[in-house]
């Protein structure tokens, strides 16, 4: 027995070495890469949607330490095939970082600390503790792609749902009218957050209560199909709520205490559900943690960790050699033709919401009686909320005191011998003011460009040494009645002027 014990202690402190090994690796890819992971953590405190990023670490962690005993049997060694993934993972961080995609630089950052575990320690030892270090990808603040898909959902469900139960609903986009009020579905509506503290919640119990991999797969795709349905019915309720309380309940903090019970009922009865098919308490061996397997005694890989720390650092240095200033660019308002006419006096207040750009054109056009609105954001050099493709360059923003965007589409236009990608627009205000937007990109002389594909090219360019400048161009023109009458003032003018529009910023 003292033998065994001496041996069972021997193979412990191996362990520690090897995890404290891991453990500094993973430190010095968490500093190699700050920026990024700052950005996580500076997303968890500030937006309480992602703020479960906090608890992954540590649940993570916990499962580790719950099957240690069998994750300590599994014979481990160094894999230096594990190099091509992180030599992939660095370009897409270097990829990322130059095109501004902030969610994946953070996934990339994440992917290295699981490519480290499987470096050093072997596809056997990644492979047994898969579920806790992929886990680890729910640190991750994303989501917001599906904020306007849901946003949608939640209108179409709750406008089909109110005019069921036989009230009379107008409806313009995410906007919406009954006879007691005006309602509209904005980001916080979206269900967002139900969907993600979901998720996470979801894949926790589907991996403790169940063994097959079909029955947790299932169980984690209900995790996010029942709370998009749950969050219709939610928005139902608060409606109907209000409406038949004449405006006087669910309009203020109630109207958030609601949504989470509501949230803490329909997870509550997913839950008992899924208890009936539940797996935890099946004997199978291979699932607990206890093994009869002895445990093994790694070496610590420091041989490994230094050319894979090495090699981690590449991007990091390529990343500052590529941070070189970019000459400024002066933009001027293209002189008028076809009788059209620079004016100071604008029709309106609007103006689209662009960030970041390098330089910003602002310019007024008139003839007869028409008139046209000319917004130009050019971005010499994409960088974090500086690039040309960014979810924060709206027409209007949300819940913004005055305007609002009550419809889009993207449609192709050739007019003038040039072939455009457009993004339209109607947008309004209470007060019944009403104007028609066109926008599209323009790069390296081109303007028909789908957005993911000018936010790669771009990046691509920026990593290898090439120019990723881009510019955006939004014309508007104002209309009382049908947008097509601002249709035929905007088409009139992107014929006339914009061969001229194309080649402002463009260089040699």
């Amino acid at each position: 027995m003292s033998g065994m014990s001496t041996e069972l202690q021997t193979e412990g402190i191996a362990w520690l070495k090897a995890l404290g090994l891991l453990a500094l690796t993973w430190m010095t890819i968490t500093l190699l890469f700050l920026p990024t992971a700052q950005s996580m953590v500076a997303i968890w405190e500030r937006s309480e949607t992602y703020a479960h990023g906090y608890v992954i670490l540590p649940i993570a962690l916990w499962l580790i330490w719950r099957d240690r005993r069998r994750l300590a049997a599994v014979e481990t060694r160094p894999d230096a095939r594990a190099l091509i993934a992180v030599v992939g993972l660095l370009l897409l961080w270097l990829v990322a970082w130059a095109g501004g995609v902030l969610v994946a630089e953070q996934y990339a950052l994440v992917g290295l600390w699981i490519a480290a575990v499987w470096a050093l320690f072997g596809p056997k030892l990644l492979k047994a503790a898969a579920f806790p270090l992929f886990y680890l990808l729910l640190m991750v603040p994303n989501g917001e792609f599906l904020m306007q898909p849901l946003m949608g959902f939640t209108a179409d469900f709750t406008v089909a749902a109110v005019r069921l139960v036989g009230l009379p609903v107008y409806r313009e986009g995410t906007f919406f009218s009954l006879p007691s009020g005006d309602w509209s579905v904005v980001e916080t509506c979206s269900g967002i957050r139900y969907i993600l503290a979901s998720l996470t919640l979801g894949l926790l119990y589907a991996y403790l209560t169940y063994r097959s991999l079909g029955k947790r797969i299932i169980f984690a795709v209900a995790s996010i199909v029942v709370p998009i349905v749950a969050n219709g019915f939610r928005a139902t309720m608060i409606v109907l709520i209000a409406h038949y309380s004449d405006m006087k309940l669910a309009l203020g903090i109630d109207h958030y205490i609601y949504g989470w019970v509501w949230f803490g009922i329909v997870m509550a009865l997913m839950f008992w559900v899924g208890l009936i098919w539940r797996e935890d308490i099946t004997a199978d061996a291979s699932a607990q943690p206890e093994t009869d397997q002895p445990p093994t005694r790694p070496r610590p890989p420091i041989a490994m960790a230094i050319i894979f720390l090495g090699v981690t650092a590449l991007a990091p240095l390529w990343q500052q050699w590529l941070s070189r200033p970019v000459p400024a660019v002066t933009l001027t308002a293209p002189q008028p033709a076809a009788g059209w006419q620079m004016t100071d006096s604008p029709f309106n207040d609007w103006l689209p919401h662009w960030i970041g750009m390098d330089a910003k054109l602002v310019q007024h056009y008139m003839r007869g009686a028409d008139r046209v609105l000319l917004f130009v954001a050019h971005y010499a050099q994409q960088r974090q909320d500086h690039e040309l493709i960014n979810s924060q360059n709206l027409m209007v923003e949300q819940e913004h005191p005055r305007w609002q965007n009550v419809g889009q589409r993207v449609f192709r236009l050739e007019v003038g011998g040039e072939a455009y990608r457009l993004l339209e627009a109607r947008l309004r205000t209470p007060r019944g003011e009403r104007i028609l937007a066109w926008q599209w990109n323009h790069v390296k002389g081109r303007n028909d460009l789908h957005p993911l594909l000018i936010k790669i090219e771009l990046a691509l360019e920026r990593v290898f040494g090439g120019r990723d400048d881009g510019t955006a161009f939004v014309i508007a023109s104002p209309y009382s009645d049908q947008p097509a009458e601002a249709a035929r003032v905007l088409r009139a003018f992107l014929a006339e002027m914009g061969p001229v529009l194309n080649r402002i910023t463009d260089r040699p």
